[in-house]
């Protein structure tokens, strides 16, 4: 047991500095950063670095805009993916392995290949720089997959439950939202945390979509500390670690719930 706890410490240390790098990195300055060892401590750590990008560099409104777009994102996937995974698994009719088939399809989609289709369809709609083009993109795009890891649940979810609830003159609604969809907690929480993560670090859609600085993300944000001849490397740093806090955030508050998603989905998939 020794050996294993030295192991997971020395996994653990691995995990973590990078974390801890870029923290370190954030604080230094461009002379800092390229006069000295890339592993050093900063000698006189900026702080200002923080206070200037949140202030001078618009990173609290791109913050609130990756906060706000992941968010509405998730919520609409999970219950878009919720409603079709109980059609096709606790509902009986007529196409709904071919509904099925055409949702998995979308898993083979690359994103580089619709971003023309998609930026033609959105300039129709007049919802190119509008951050609506954003959620539908990233709703559509992450449906397959978050359908495909309810699946598993859903199919070992008791029937006698629901059956039970139709005999007692239960509508197929109160059944959804009632009894099926709070007992589907744990693996909705997994899904979330996978379809923040990819909301939150997208570049590509909001890179092609967006061109107003009063809609762009923080993935898009950070290119305004690139200049043509001078880069802030220490104001970039510190606009990555404010990324990365409500990750970090997102799985201490969820941890339990990922581990007991994934559990789950394990031993009833």
């Amino acid at each position: 047991m020794t050996l294993l706890y030295i192991a997971l410490i020395i996994v653990a240390i691995f995990q973590i500095y990078p974390l801890v790098w870029l923290f370190q990195f954030s604080l230094k300055s461009n002379a800092e950063v390229f006069g000295m060892s890339p592993f050093s401590l900063p000698q006189d750590p900026r702080w200002e670095n923080y206070v200037r990008v949140w202030t001078d560099g618009n990173i609290n409104l791109y913050f609130f805009n990756s906060v706000w777009i992941t968010v509405a994102s998730v919520l609409l996937t999970i219950l878009l993916a919720s409603f079709v995974t109980f059609a096709i698994t606790r509902m009986y009719w007529k196409g709904s392995k071919l509904v099925l088939g055409l949702f998995m399809v979308g898993l083979m989609v690359p994103i580089h290949s619709a971003l023309i289709p998609l930026f033609s369809f959105f300039l129709k709609l007049n919802l190119i720089d509008h951050p609506l083009s954003l959620v539908l993109s990233y709703t559509a795009f992450n449906l397959p997959l978050t359908i495909m890891i309810l699946l598993g649940f859903y199919y070992t979810l008791p029937r006698e439950i629901e059956e039970a609830a139709v005999v007692d003159g239960c509508s197929v609604h109160r059944i959804f939202f009632q009894i099926t969809l709070p007992m589907t907690t744990p693996v909705l929480a997994t899904t979330a945390i996978i379809n923040m993560i990819y909301n939150w670090n997208e570049f590509v859609f909001v890179n092609t979509f967006i061109s107003s600085d009063k809609f762009k993300t923080l993935t898009v944000g950070i290119q305004n500390f690139i200049g043509q001849y001078l880069t802030d490397w220490g104001a970039i740093g510190a606009t990555l670690m404010i990324s990365i806090i409500p990750i970090l955030i997102a799985f201490l508050v969820l941890s339990n719930r990922i581990v007991e998603g994934i559990a789950a989905g394990s031993i009833k998939g």
